[in-house]
């Protein structure tokens, strides 16, 4: 007889559409994506500006009987029934969410990006350790089956060391007269929520820098790059366009990471433009066909090819009794269940090391182009009273 699945009970704080996307993936049967080692249960819900958010939120995702809607994150926080915390909320308040749920005792996973600046994620970090509880950055795309093949693909060899990789991950919303087609109290340009286009969407093209030219780097030489950045500001102050270059002088390597809120990495919707990613090596590259945030596709384009390149699909399963749901978060999820199952407190996948290089150097960038958040989301101080715990002013 087949064990029985490790099952994980989950909080989701916040109730947006990120929020949505995921309740709905862990809904998903495990089974849909070949999984069955690990399963997920849905156990309680909590948005910061009332009860009744909640309960509509779980009305969307449809929730199964018996899973519980609060008005505040404290409530949620201190259900004993729940094993992990979701954070979902804007990457402005993931500092202080974070923390009132490592405080209460909680596992977390928090999505991206990390924190609004380094300080913060060492501190998460730190309390993580301090009180043995799991902690992982949400970036879904880097568990991935596809993700995962091509690390292995770059590990084997296949087209040598790997010296350049060049990601891009831009939106076009250009507006008329100069602005952008989001009003600008709108997360994704309103310094209040930390807006911009780097911390929000620059994090996937950087997620593809760092999980080939970081992370498969050998432990013992494990070299953070140096970085140079150029950022066009909007005119609330965030950031619209962003390009990084990323050197790793020992590793003879380089990475340059794009993002912008005028321009789109898909200019026709059918990828005509070519790959959002391309891995480069001295025998070949890898080409990761986009959005570099949900992938589906890769090429393999050898030096000797001779016009004969490999091509392999990586479809998102869905779960056709669900609606034919099926995003991709589902996977992440899966990680956070086997650590705990195993009692890891972080993701061989993504250290939290990693994580907090990585916020070191949006950072850096955000520090080069002069873009500046309020102090109540730079802070590295936890104020269980903050308004971003409480939802109110």
């Amino acid at each position: 007889m087949a064990s029985q699945p490790f099952t994980v009970k989950w909080g989701i704080m916040a109730t947006g559409g990120i929020a949505q996307t995921f309740t709905k993936d862990l809904l998903t049967n495990p089974a849909s994506r070949d999984v069955d080692d690990v399963a997920h249960k849905l156990v309680a819900v909590a948005s910061s500006s009332s009860k009744d958010s909640a309960a509509s939120f779980l009305e969307k995702v449809k929730a199964p009987e018996g899973v519980k809607a609060y008005g505040s994150y404290a409530e949620l926080v201190n259900n004993a029934d729940v094993d992990i915390v979701y954070v979902a909320t804007p990457h402005s308040h993931h500092f202080q969410n974070t923390m009132l749920a490592l405080e209460a005792g909680k596992n977390v996973l928090c999505e991206k990006a990390f924190t609004v600046n380094a300080a913060q994620a060492r501190k998460l970090v730190e309390t993580a350790k301090a009180k043995n509880l799991f902690l992982m950055e949400a970036v879904w795309t880097r568990y991935f089956p596809l993700s995962v093949k091509i690390r292995e693909l770059v590990q084997s060899g296949a087209i040598g060391p790997v010296y350049r990789v060049i990601a891009d991950n831009s939106v076009g919303n250009d507006g008329p007269d100069g602005t952008v087609t989001f009003p600008d109290e709108h997360r994704m340009v309103n310094p209040d929520l930390a807006g911009g286009a780097l911390l929000d969407l620059g994090i996937y093209s950087l997620t593809w820098l760092f999980q080939i030219l970081y992370h498969l780097q050998p432990e013992s030489q494990k070299e953070a790059p140096k970085t140079v950045a150029a950022i066009n500001k909007y005119r609330t102050g965030a950031d619209e366009m962003t390009n990084i270059i990323l050197q790793f002088p020992q590793h003879k390597s380089m990475g340059v990471a794009m993002t912008a809120l005028r321009i789109a990495t898909d200019t026709d919707g059918k990828n005509s433009g070519g790959p959002a990613i391309k891995i480069q090596g001295p025998l070949g590259e890898i080409q990761v066909v986009g959005p570099a945030f949900r992938p589906q596709q890769y090429r393999i384009v050898k030096k000797d090819c001779d016009g004969k390149v490999e091509v392999v699909d990586c479809p998102i399963p869905t779960d056709a009794e669900r609606g034919y749901w099926g995003h991709g978060m589902f996977w992440e999820a899966d990680e956070c269940a086997r650590c705990l199952r195993d009692g890891k407190k972080e993701s061989a996948t993504l250290p939290l090391s990693e994580s907090i290089v990585i916020m070191e150097v949006m950072e850096e960038a955000l520090k080069q182009g002069d873009v500046q958040y309020p102090e109540l989301i730079t802070t590295a101080v936890f104020d269980p009273n903050s308004s971003l715990n409480t939802g109110k002013n």
